[in-house]
């Protein structure tokens, strides 16, 4: 069985007073017992990642620590990027590779994605591939399409143990921080798809390996019934995360 991923993607928010005192709030909310059966990753921004990690450290959380993007390359005369070995060094093991905010604001291409997913396994990390449809493309019938698309792209030069060992966050482009999310049968049709996708591609065990998450408007309120769909296996989590009393009712799944 898989072991379900809660993902906390903060984006631009908390500055690093901010995060550790979150951070510090969740450790009360979020404890050993919690994590036994739930795996949590904390995404902060850049600034924050060496004082989240300081807590996580020296408190002794099960807490993984992410990052929410990075460059494939190493080093190099890219203004204003953040080179993946200085995550590794930092303790990272999660980052986010192609979040749709990253694609439709920054004009991350798929070629731009893959990169960064081999870069990111290269170093030790693990990436979380984000694929997610826009509304006008769901109401025209293109939403595998799209999705599986920006899989096939992501997952190119990948072997079977690589794929098996990444994460998916299927994240509905028009979900997205609009309260409105995907109805947990139709997120189940498309995680589905996304299975069968990995199992063309890489081969039944990869398939049954891969951990997909959902993300889109994620809270405490519907994250059982999304959890119990037999393909979601967590959940990336944006606005309700920044609230550590609500991100902790989402990683003890609405208990």
């Amino acid at each position: 069985m898989r072991k379900p991923l809660i993902s906390g993607n903060w984006k631009m928010n908390h500055n690093h007073f901010e995060a550790i005192q979150t951070v510090q709030k969740l450790a009360y909310l979020v404890g050993k017992h919690e994590l036994e059966a739930t795996d949590v990753s904390i995404h902060p921004p850049f600034t924050d990642i060496r004082s989240v990690q300081t807590v996580i450290d020296s408190d002794k959380l099960g807490y993984a620590l992410g990052a929410q993007h990075c460059h494939w390359d190493e080093k190099g005369a890219f203004t204003g990027e953040v080179s993946p070995v200085f995550l590794q060094k930092l303790g990272v093991q999660y980052v986010i590779a192609g979040h749709s905010e990253r694609r439709e604001i920054f004009g991350e291409t798929d070629e731009m994605v893959n990169k960064k997913v081999a870069s990111i396994q290269g170093h030790g990390m693990t990436p979380i591939l984000c694929c997610g449809e826009t509304l006008e493309e769901r109401e025209a019938g293109a939403t595998e399409s799209k999705v599986l698309g920006q899989i096939t792209a992501g997952l190119a030069g990948r072997t079977s143990q690589q794929i098996g060992a990444l994460v998916i966050a299927y994240e509905p482009i028009w979900a997205i921080g609009t309260g409105r999310s995907a109805t947990s049968d139709d997120a189940q049709q498309v995680c589905a798809a996304i299975r069968v996708c990995v199992a063309e591609i890489a081969g039944a065990e990869a398939a049954a390996n891969v951990r997909i998450q959902y993300g889109g408007s994620v809270k405490g309120s519907n994250i059982a019934e999304l959890i119990a769909m037999p393909d979601i296996d967590g959940a990336l989590v944006g606005g309700a995360s920044l609230d550590a009393d609500e991100f902790a009712r989402i990683c003890k799944l609405g208990r």
